[in-house]
């Protein structure tokens, strides 16, 4: 396996990509604030070479997270198309309507379920279980479902998980996501399903949003991804034959980080951990 090629800003390969398909929580805002080099990037891209899809693992519709990115201050020129995990997922509950779900997770991703004619209820007699996150990600972990899993279990419900990510990066601190709770419950012998990275659904959804925003046929050669994660990001992209710009400072930042900048070394073990591989690495999102 190669180590990553280390750029300084998205201006070095500029010429060898018609399309981004970008992550967004750790790569342009870490759920608090924006990254205005990261978002600078991306405006430039979208205005001077093509478009740029965020892809992200968000458990809700892609159009109900688009005002919190206006909260966060990423300017909408930064970016021509979202897709989340939502987006796929809701293809998947939608086949299993009406139920009932047992539907785990806050009140802000019921969006998720708008529209779906799904009923819900609790593990004793829900039909499967639907998971966006902890209820409480601020202070829940996957510890704090084990008991109710036993209960799923013993009924054999299957388990959608709608954001495959494990942790995200809350400001200064790492918090649990949906992944984890997933992680847990098929360690404990569930079985989970999910349409999100680093599965193939979202980057279906993506690459055909992409090709109608070029307007021609996709050479999927000249398609970059960026991300900060190794079993979403890079381990999506590889599976999908994309190459991979590789953001260290995101959630393995601590890992990848040296003195000097990104440390391509670091990179390439950490990704090899997971058998992933990335093109570039670059320690944040710049021009």
């Amino acid at each position: 396996m190669t180590a990553p090629l280390p750029i300084t800003g998205l201006s070095a390969v500029a010429d060898r990509y018609d399309v981004l398909l970008s992550d967004v929580w750790g790569v342009i805002h870490n759920g608090r604030e924006s990254f205005a080099a990261a978002c600078a990037a991306l405006s430039r891209w979208r205005a001077e070479r093509g478009p740029v899809i965020l892809i992200s693992n968000a458990p809700r519709p892609s159009s109900a997270v688009h005002s919190q990115l206006d909260q966060l201050g990423v300017p909408r020129e930064a970016w021509s198309a979202f897709i989340s995990s939502g987006d796929a997922t809701r293809i998947l509950l939608g086949g299993r309507a009406p139920g009932p779900a047992w539907a785990i997770g806050p009140e802000k991703d019921a969006s998720l379920y708008e529209g779906l004619d799904l009923a819900f209820a609790g593990p004793e007699d829900a039909a499967f279980i639907s998971c966006t996150g902890p209820y409480d990600d601020d202070v829940e972990g996957p510890d704090d479902y084990e008991d109710r899993f036993k209960v799923a279990l013993a009924r054999k419900l299957p388990m959608i998980c709608a954001n495959p990510d494990i942790v995200v990066q809350k400001g200064d601190r790492l918090i649990y996501c949906g992944g984890a709770l997933a992680q847990r419950y098929e360690e404990m012998g569930g079985e989970v399903i999910m349409a999100g990275k680093p599965h193939a659904p979202i980057y279906d959804l993506c690459l055909t949003e992409a090709q109608m925003l070029l307007g021609r046929p996709l050479d999927r050669a000249r398609v970059l991804c960026i991300g900060d994660a190794v079993a979403t990001d890079a381990k999506g992209a590889n599976d999908q034959g994309l190459d991979v710009l590789f953001v260290a400072s995101g959630i393995h930042g601590a890992e990848t980080i040296g003195p000097d900048g990104v440390d391509a070394a670091a990179v390439e073990t950490l990704l090899a951990k997971d058998g992933a591989r990335a093109t570039y690495a670059i320690a944040d999102l710049a021009w």
